[in-house]
């Protein structure tokens, strides 16, 4: 995957997603079969496990409208190289988590993260996030607290428990 490409995506799509209500989780650029495949992760502004954007997510009128500006602003910045097929899509129950923003919306719920290295002599961590920090993250339950530095994080995910009830709004 060109990180590169993705991170430049993201920049020029933030302000577009924003004056459309809704927000990035994330971006991939990556090539899939036989092309490449530009995906653009969205959700409503804010969303989160008890957030606007959990209640009802994004729908699908509003990632078809998207995709079309964001097309035409891709385009008229030259931002992807050759041919690609442009995506966009919610998130999904188990969204990742990529900026401290995100983080911080999904305080006390489960989150699994990966880690680039080990630390303390592991890779994958699932806990509960108990606090965030301008450069990291502290997990708990593990036994004990875990704290990860964002350059550590590989991916980040919200780990939704399914026997939890429904909140009802």
């Amino acid at each position: 995957m060109d990180t590169s490409v993705a991170q430049r995506v993201w920049s020029l799509a933030e302000p577009l997603a924003q004056q459309e209500g809704l927000e990035i989780v994330d971006t991939e650029y990556r090539h899939e079969g036989r092309g490449t495949v530009l995906r653009v992760y969205l959700d409503r502004a804010g969303g989160g496990p008890l957030g606007p954007g959990h209640a009802g997510g994004v729908t699908l009128d509003e990632l078809t409208r998207f995709s079309r500006l964001l097309g035409d602003v891709l385009e008229v910045h030259q931002a992807v190289p050759g041919s690609y097929t442009l995506e966009a899509s919610s998130p999904g129950v188990n969204r990742r988590l990529r900026v401290p923003e995100q983080f911080a919306r999904f305080l006390g719920h489960r989150v699994r993260v990966r880690t680039v290295e080990p630390v303390n002599g592991r890779r994958m961590f699932v806990g509960v996030l108990r606090e965030v920090h301008a450069d990291g993250i502290v997990l708990g339950d593990l036994p004990g607290d875990q704290a990860i530095r964002f350059g550590d994080v590989a991916q980040a995910n919200y780990e939704h428990d399914f026997a939890l009830p429904k909140v009802r709004r």
